[in-house]
């Protein structure tokens, strides 16, 4: 099935930054489960990479919100479709892959290094439109065409390329008519003084330069910056290859060529997180049981995270910083679930099931949220 892929209207530019949020936010639940489900004391570097990383994925979210705020759109992150549903569908060239909600393993870090893969289409879909995939119904297809639901990029990056060029496209349009599509409030910007981490840093976008350049940013820190293991000028390992460290159990250093670190050995434990259930939902959970009180608990305050960034990125941007610490709040909350068997499953244990509620009234959260603030 042929169809023009590119961005031709703003409308439609929202609509695709709207679902680059919606990626970005796509990774947060797997990764965050991953990290809390590594039982105490086991798997330290695995544990530091996957808090970077996750720290790092809401950086890029708040990226892509920064970008759709300066073309004057509006970041929902409590639109009833934002968070997906788990296992969620990815752009893998012609297959798609599945990205599960599960414990920390050999299993997961495949998944986590497919999520971030540098990719380039085989010489025989160079040239070739989107790729024609039906989604089961009850998969959340991620970085799926707007326009039709079945068409899909072929990789992450491809889907971003569409962005970049849709932005220069309506971009150069504008300015032809002597307007411009960044007509965005600049007091929504998010910048690095909002932001609680050194996971790269976080500017205005306001012009078509410094939109070009938010999302190389995220292109970057994901899977390297041209085909090397670190990303732009900071020297960081993309993440790519911080999950392939753990694979392979040794650390990357300078010189070294992408797949063959030649650092100290690192220790990994793929027996040392929780049995957790995979993609658990709460319905599988016996009703009455404090399993199911604990796993809707988590729910609700995850809906409640997600009113917050949205507060925040609708020009309440000093809400931002209860965001990060709030993550890490849902620790003890996750604990909770992943440390404890799961009645009707033997050998597997309870798991955050990420299906936000849509009944949380927005009053409540709002006093909740401010005497954070």
């Amino acid at each position: 099935m042929s169809m023009d892929s590119s961005i031709k209207t703003l409308d439609e530019l929202k609509e695709f930054l709207y679902r680059a949020m919606q990626l970005e936010h796509a990774t947060i639940p797997p990764y965050l489960t991953a990290l809390y489900s590594i039982k105490p004391g086991a798997n330290q570097d695995a544990t530091q990479v996957l808090r970077v990383i996750v720290v790092e994925e809401m950086l890029h979210l708040t990226i892509a919100a920064n970008i759709l705020n300066a073309i004057g759109g509006k970041p929902d992150l409590v639109r009833p479709d934002f968070v997906a549903r788990y296992p969620a569908a990815l752009p893998d060239g012609e297959t798609d892959f599945k990205v599960d909600i599960q414990a920390f393993g050999r299993e997961a870090l495949a998944t986590f290094l497919k999520i971030e893969r540098p990719a380039q289409r085989p010489d025989h879909l160079v040239g070739k439109d989107l790729i024609y995939r039906k989604t089961p119904p009850d998969m959340t297809a991620l970085a799926s065409h707007p326009r039709h639901e079945d068409l899909h990029f072929y990789s992450i990056g491809e889907f971003y390329s569409a962005i970049a060029e849709g932005i220069k496209y309506l971009e150069a349009e504008a300015h032809e008519a002597g307007t411009t599509i960044f007509t965005g409030d600049r007091s929504r910007q998010i910048t690095s003084e909002y932001y609680y981490s050194g996971g790269g840093e976080l500017f205005p976008v306001t012009d078509l330069k410094s939109a070009q350049a938010a999302i190389e940013l995220i292109i970057e820190q994901g899977e390297g910056d041209g085909g090397g293991i670190y990303d732009d000028d900071d020297h960081e390992l993309a993440h790519y290859y911080r999950f392939e460290e753990l694979v392979k159990g040794r650390y990357y250093q300078k010189g070294d060529q992408p797949g063959h670190p030649t650092g100290p050995h690192l220790q990994v434990d793929w027996e040392g997180a929780h049995p957790i259930k995979e993609n658990l939902k709460v319905g599988d959970i016996l009703e009455g049981s404090e399993l199911r009180e604990a796993a809707t608990a988590f729910n609700t305050r995850y809906g409640e995270f997600l009113q917050l960034l949205t507060r925040a990125y609708n020009g309440q941007p000093n809400l931002l910083l209860e965001a990060v610490p709030m993550m890490f709040e849902f620790r003890n909350m996750i604990l909770e679930l992943v440390r404890n068997p799961l009645p009707g499953h033997p050998g597997k244990n309870g798991s955050p099931t990420y299906e936000i509620p849509g009944g949380i009234k927005q009053p409540a959260v709002t006093r909740q949220a401010e005497v954070n603030a």
